[in-house]
C-alpha cells in the first residue's frame, strides 16, 4: 500500500460503527482516499447516496474544503440517527433520513458517490444531478478483463451503459484485485 495506513479520526468512529451494527463491508480505504482526493477539488455539493453507517461520507469529508456541502441519505431512520450523531460537529454535512431520491433537492451535485447497484442503474437520473463537470463515484464493481464486462457469466449492462454513455467521461479503476469502481465526468 502506498497510504499511510492511519484513517481520518471521523472515519475511525464510523468505522466502529460498522462494527457495532454488524456492516461487514464499507467504503474501502483506497476508495475513501480516492473520494477524499476528488473532493478536495471540488466545491458546491457533494453527495452520497447510500449513507450506511456514514464512511463514505466521512472520507468526503476529510478532503472536501470547507465551504462544500456534503449531503448523504440513508434509508434506515435508525441507522440514520446514529450517523447524524457522529456528524453532529460536522458543519457541512447534512444525514437525511430517506431513500436516495430525496437528495434530489440539494442538486446539482459537483461530486456524486454511489454505491447502491440499483441506484448506479438509474443513469439518466444521476445524470441529471450531476452539474456540468460534475464527478459521479460509483463502487463495487468486480473487475472484468473482457468487453463488454462479464460477471458470473452475464454481461454488466450498468457498468457498460456507464462506460459508453456520450454524456459522459469515464474509465474503471481497479482499487485492489477483486474490486473496482467507475469514475464519470459529466460533459
Amino acid at each position: 500500500m502506498s497510504a499511510p495506513a492511519d484513517v481520518p479520526e471521523l472515519v475511525a468512529s464510523t468505522l466502529v460503527l460498522s462494527r457495532q451494527r454488524g456492516f461487514i463491508t464499507s467504503t474501502r480505504h483506497e476508495t475513501g482516499r480516492l473520494l477524499a482526493t476528488l473532493a478536495a477539488s471540488r466545491s458546491g455539493t457533494l453527495a452520497e447516496l447510500g449513507t450506511g453507517t456514514g464512511v463514505g461520507s466521512a472520507w468526503l469529508s476529510s478532503g472536501a474544503p470547507r465551504e462544500a456541502r456534503i449531503v448523504s441519505a440513508e434509508l434506515d431512520p435508525a441507522l440514520a440517527e446514529d450517523v447524524q450523531r457522529l456528524f453532529s460537529d460536522v458543519e457541512n454535512v447534512e444525514i437525511v433520513s430517506g431513500d436516495w431520491s430525496t437528495l434530489e433537492q440539494y442538486a446539482p451535485f459537483s461530486l456524486l458517490f454511489v454505491d447502491v447497484l440499483e441506484v448506479m442503474a438509474q443513469i439518466d437520473v444521476l445524470a441529471d444531478l450531476l452539474e456540468p463537470g460534475g464527478i459521479a463515484v460509483l463502487d463495487d464493481f468486480v473487475p472484468s478483463a473482457h468487453w463488454p464486462p462479464i460477471v458470473d457469466g452475464q454481461v454488466d449492462r450498468v457498468r457498460e451503459r456507464w462506460l459508453t454513455d456520450e454524456r459522459f467521461a469515464a474509465v474503471e479503476m481497479m482499487i485492489d484485485e477483486g474490486a473496482s469502481l467507475l469514475i464519470a465526468t459529466r460533459r
